[in-house]
């Protein structure tokens, strides 16, 4: 049978926002609305860029001090051009070391706080709560993973070594989203939430109209059949 021109048209009931665990962390890589990830998502990145910019600053620049210094020190013998020549030496070889040195420091500071947060953020969407526990989790583990390679001993102090350094990170964290009046995860659960009821109206409202505007069109065909009748 023809589906009849003008019919009702069906709107889907807004999904509600997620209530489970695993369904919170999938949204983490997913794209809202506004084809942005979540706030989590980009902190994650964000806090990446800063280690690594860190960690490049905190390992080049003792190495190109002391490559300077170990360049002028060895090159009393050597003849220059002039002294802009020999200054310009001392700090090409302070440069070499520092891309060297502050590039082995600036990936192994990125990696780790990259592991750090994604457990951290991961713990703390899935159990949709934030708490010094997923912190000194996340320091643990990402600690562990850190000093494996060194054997059970390497282990076991990769693991107390993340735990001192996740309970401090975290309070800190915790703090500071504490002062701006709601942690992370209660801001998020807020914005889904008023999300959702502004969805929840909006679908209410859209149904609200064709349903009148279903039953407008039906006293409108039923009035010509009335006419024909009375004929």
């Amino acid at each position: 049978m023809a589906e009849r021109v003008g019919a009702q048209p069906q709107f889907g009931r807004p999904a509600p926002p997620p209530q489970t665990g695993w369904e919170r962390l999938s949204e983490l890589w997913r794209l809202d609305e506004r084809q942005r990830y979540p706030e989590e998502t980009m902190n994650i990145v964000r806090s990446a860029f800063t280690g690594a910019v860190i960690g490049w600053v905190y390992g080049g620049l003792p190495a190109f001090r002391q490559a300077r210094k170990a360049f002028i020190a060895s090159s009393h013998g050597e003849l220059f051009h002039n002294r802009a020549d020999a200054v310009q030496s001392a700090h090409r070889a302070g440069l070499r070391s520092f891309i060297r040195y502050g590039w082995r420091w600036s990936w192994r500071v990125a990696l780790f706080v990259t592991i750090f947060n994604m457990v951290s953020t991961g713990l703390s969407v899935y159990r949709n709560k934030t708490t010094i526990s997923n912190f000194a989790s996340a320091g643990a583990l990402t600690g562990a993973i850190f000093r494996m390679h060194l054997g059970l001993q390497g282990l076991a102090g990769g693991f107390v070594f993340g735990t001192a350094f996740g309970v401090p990170a975290g309070g800190l964290l915790i703090i500071m989203q504490k002062l701006t009046g709601e942690t992370l995860q209660e801001k998020r659960s807020r914005e889904r939430r008023e999300l959702y009821e502004q969805k929840l109206a909006e679908w209410q409202s859209r149904l609200s109209v064709t349903e009148v505007l279903g039953q407008m069109e039906s006293d409108t065909q039923g009035e010509p059949e009335t006419e024909s009748k009375r004929i």
